[in-house]
């Protein structure tokens, strides 16, 4: 008998919905039952892509209505994700959730609320979180070799097109919202909520869509601060996003975030690593992959991811301050 997770992919729309798609169809851990897309614009612009070209195309109730699939990966709008998350859970279905999740803070505790009382999974698509080079990271503040951790700086720019341009315009907080969570949330899981945050959502752009194209914001925690930068038109930014972790005794700054490099500096030699500024050699993981299997093996075992509901609500809330959203 087959071990096999049975999923279903409702959107198409996300800019992650293709790189998971490809993981679900090779990986030894999914049936893909089917993809839905509500959206007879959007289907038509997948029918022309090949990635799509063998996938069977059902409603979104063929798949919540199917009692053999477990786990619905949502990959629609994110203005309309959450509610799609939630519609999954009332069915049954642990979930896969896009990145960030949506505009409404309450909408997004009451999926959680809800998946904790039908002890159902929802899974953030963070996919840094499952970074080697920012695992390292992650064990290097935890296993105390930085020392006491007082400054954190990330920066993660991108290019976009017109017409993406105008699509992110609809989110507050612009290039925050869209790509700044993505190290808000590595950088809450050593540090942990923060006590305040200040934004700065400029726009800086020649394009007068009131897309917040370059974008700050300082959060500040008890013993320690962090900024992180995103702006929507930097030139060949991809080799310059980084995450730098200051700490009193040593430093770790990963640039670029992918393919993981990893420059670490120590006080005194410590974990196998010299004293001062050293390479660190890094697994070069694809996207996604270490994600999805993760999911599955908790879904076999019936057991809790290590992210935690708690950490990705307090993550949200502080996304949507840094993009000039209060908290309620």
């Amino acid at each position: 008998m087959s071990n096999r997770i049975r999923v279903g992919l409702v959107g198409t729309s996300h800019a992650h919905a293709a790189g998971k798609l490809a993981v679900l169809k090779q990986s030894p851990d999914f049936d893909l039952v089917g993809v839905c897309e509500a959206d007879p614009a959007q289907r038509a612009s997948r029918d022309k892509d090949k990635l799509f070209a063998d996938v069977r195309w059902v409603s979104e109730e063929a798949l919540l209505s199917d009692s053999s699939v477990q786990l619905i990966v949502v990959e629609g709008q994110v203005r309309d994700n959450v509610a799609a998350a939630r519609r999954a859970v009332e069915a049954g279905k642990h979930v896969h959730l896009e990145k960030p999740a949506g505009m409404d803070l309450a909408g997004f505790r009451a999926l959680c609320a809800l998946a904790e009382q039908r002890r159902r999974i929802v899974q953030m698509g963070y996919m840094f979180r499952y970074n080697p080079g920012f695992q390292l990271l992650f064990r290097a503040v935890r296993d105390g070799w930085l020392g006491h951790v007082f400054f954190v700086r990330g920066r993660i720019g991108t290019s976009v097109d017109a017409a993406k341009r105008w699509a992110l315009a609809e989110y507050p907080g612009g290039m925050m919202f869209e790509l700044g969570c993505h190290l808000l949330d590595a950088i809450m899981l050593f540090l942990g909520p923060p006590k305040r945050v200040t934004p700065f959502l400029r726009m800086d752009g020649q394009v007068l869509d009131g897309l917040a194209d370059n974008t700050l914001a300082v959060f500040e925690f008890d013993h320690a601060a962090a900024t992180i930068e995103s702006a929507a038109m930097e030139v060949e930014p991809f080799p310059h996003r980084s995450l730098a972790v200051y700490g009193t005794q040593g430093t770790l700054i990963l640039e670029p975030l992918e393919p993981p490099a990893v420059q670490l500096c120590l006080s005194s030699p410590l974990a196998g690593f010299q004293k001062g500024w050293q390479h660190v050699p890094i697994e070069n993981r694809p996207r996604y992959v270490a994600d999805l299997a993760d999911l599955a093996a908790c879904i076999r075992a019936g057991a809790p991811l290590g992210f935690t509901p708690a950490h990705d609500l307090a993550v949200h809330e502080a996304l949507l301050r840094a993009c000039g959203i209060p908290a309620p």
